[in-house]
């Protein structure tokens, strides 16, 4: 999905020449005919990525939008044009907020490099400004934008749990986000800058659950050389967010349940009861309905925790937040590495967007970090993914072997990924010298598609090719494809 650009000009010709600039560079547009009906936009919440704004018109000028928009909050980067460019002007748009300043009349090319400046930048910010909150207890919603409906219903139900302190189960696959949105529930409710303590409920040693959880005194099991409050305590006053929660073992269920019921603990060799006050959120990658069917969750815990549940979908079911978040990673990335990268190429966008990333958020994280680390130009390419093109189709992996070093070589020759797109299905009549293919060589070039396909699965290869088995393996050995086939594959 494209970025976003708002043009906001009281000038028609001006809005349509501007449009169907920003359009040929690649991006989606929007259009205010005025500083009223901008701010008016925006303020509601528009998916706006940038905005290009003309300093002079009637009534809310350019300052005025700027004022705007830092008055409220509004974190979208803005390039600013007038046909009056003075230094005077310049400075005071820039003071007021603007990242960038053109002069009218702009040619495309300047424009373009200034907006992919400027959503470089505004990504870099958002990304930082984001990092932050999360440091100090305070990420909020606005810092987990999404374009997709099924992730905006999460979201706002996310909104109601935040203002009271009921108990919540976020449920997910591996890598979905659980403990970012956790943090985001904190972090708009009262106890946001509090405490927020994560635990890892399956990374635990079973022997040191109870211990991690509740605490322990000074003697109370061989090797505690000294006091342990315990994370419910540390937790107190904030949040305590159990992930994976589905890993505790019993006898951890039935004290965890007391704690919750009664709001205290008991620390291991402890005499008496410390009483906590904490917000609990726990989350969870299995079905905990399904454990408590096979006994393996306590049922009176599940309904303690389970009072307020929401599941996040997983990344492939919400392919329009893919965009967003690898340009989120890429700024971070390419900052933390020092890399001057202007954004990712609209092929290797497309690439991302079309794979299912079995690990979710986690995934593409991991994947961008890898990109930026491989770039060598300004901009990221599909030959900085050449493990997900390989398993995308479309898409055909060269990796040419790096030629062996002698001593006589100068130099290491520097291994290079070419990524050529094409139709994976598709097979070519010709040969190599421009004559038609024999029949036989097509028959074998099929059979030998099938066989991968199908992973070597000789019973379905068969009867996808509408032949018998045994004609199959006939023809295998007279087109020499037998050798490292299984004959008792099924």
């Amino acid at each position: 999905m494209s970025q976003t650009v708002l043009i906001v000009d009281d000038d028609p010709v001006q809005r349509r020449l501007l449009e169907a600039m920003v359009r040929r560079l690649g991006y989606g547009t929007m259009l205010a005919e005025n500083g009223e009906a901008a701010v008016t936009l925006l303020r509601a919440g528009e998916p706006v990525d940038l905005v290009i704004l003309d300093l002079v018109m009637p009534g809310v000028d350019g300052f005025g939008v700027l004022s705007a928009l830092r008055d409220g909050g509004i974190e979208v980067p803005a390039i600013v044009q007038t046909s009056q460019g003075s230094i005077e002007t310049v400075v005071n748009a820039m003071r007021a907020g603007a990242v960038d300043f053109v002069v009218k009349p702009v040619g495309a090319e300047r424009l373009g490099v200034s907006i992919k400046n400027a959503l470089r930048l505004g990504s870099l910010e958002d990304e930082v400004r984001r990092m932050k909150r999360r440091s100090s207890g305070t990420l909020s919603f606005r810092d987990l934008v999404t374009r997709s409906p099924d992730m905006s219903r999460v979201l706002r139900l996310a909104e109601r749990a935040a203002k009271s302190s009921i108990p919540v189960l976020i449920e997910g696959e591996s890598g979905v986000g659980k403990e970012v949105l956790a943090r985001a529930i904190q972090g708009s409710g009262e106890r946001k800058g509090r405490p927020f303590i994560t635990v890892n409920c399956g990374a635990i040693p079973e022997n040191l659950v109870e211990s991690t959880l509740f605490g322990h005194e000074k003697g109370a099991f061989t090797g505690a050389t000294e006091r342990h409050p315990g994370k419910f305590v540390e937790a107190s006053g904030g949040t305590l967010f159990l992930d994976e929660i589905g890993e505790l073992p019993p006898s951890a269920q039935v004290k965890l349940l007391r704690a919750i019921q009664e709001g205290e603990v008991d620390p291991v060799g402890g005499k008496r009861s410390v009483r906590v006050d904490i917000r609990l959120v726990s989350a969870t990658n299995r079905s905990l309905l399904e454990m408590v069917r096979e006994g393996k969750f306590r049922e009176d815990l599940y309904y303690r925790l389970n009072v307020f549940p929401m599941t996040i979908p997983p990344l492939r079911t919400r392919r329009e937040d893919i965009p967003d978040l690898a340009r989120s990673f890429l700024a971070r990335f390419a900052a933390e590495e020092g890399k001057r990268l202007r954004g990712i190429s609209a092929e290797a966008l497309s690439l991302v967007c079309n794979y299912d990333w079995p690990g979710n958020v986690r995934q593409l994280e991991n994947a961008m970090f890898r990109a930026v680390v491989l770039a060598d130009g300004d901009e990221l390419t599909v030959a900085e993914f050449p493990q997900i093109a390989s398993q995308v189709d479309g898409y055909d992996i060269r990796i040419p072997p790096v030629p062996a070093r002698d001593a006589a070589a100068p130099a290491a020759v520097k291994e290079i990924v070419r990524v050529e797109v094409r139709d994976p299905h598709a097979t070519s009549l010709i040969d190599d010298v421009g004559e038609v293919k024999k029949l036989d060589e097509m028959e074998a070039e099929v059979i030998r598609f099938a066989l991968g396909h199908y992973r070597g699965r000789m019973s379905e290869v068969s009867r996808r090719l509408g032949i018998g088995r045994s004609t199959l393996y006939r023809k295998l050995k007279e087109l020499g494809l037998d050798e490292g086939v299984d004959q008792e594959a099924a």
